[in-house]
């Protein structure tokens, strides 16, 4: 929990602001532009028949009304981070990375 509670920081710092939403309900409304994340595996790494190493996989979703945002590009930046997909939907813009923190 710790863990994703500094990335819940980490992606605030990003946003400037707390427009920030971990797996948000379909009730939430949300302000624009914001970003959505939640859990999507786990990568684990083993020797021997034991796992020695473990990170978390999130699916982080960048959503802007501004087709030229730089938040996807400050998002993309992070270690461990790389693009997954792109699309418009009612006239907000989706970047989509998978990110291991």
């Amino acid at each position: 929990m710790e863990s994703r509670l500094k990335l819940q920081t980490l992606l605030e710092g990003i946003m400037g602001s707390r427009n920030v939403y971990f797996q948000p309900p379909s009730s939430t409304m949300m302000n624009y532009p914001c970003i959505v994340y939640g859990r999507s595996s786990t990568d684990a790494k083993y020797a021997n028949d034991i796992k020695y190493h473990r990170k978390k996989q999130y699916q982080v979703t960048v959503i802007s009304t501004d087709p030229d945002s730089d938040m996807p590009d400050k998002v993309e930046d992070l270690p461990l981070c790389k693009s997954s997909t792109h699309f418009a939907k009612d006239n907000l813009y989706h970047d989509v990375y998978m990110l291991y923190y």
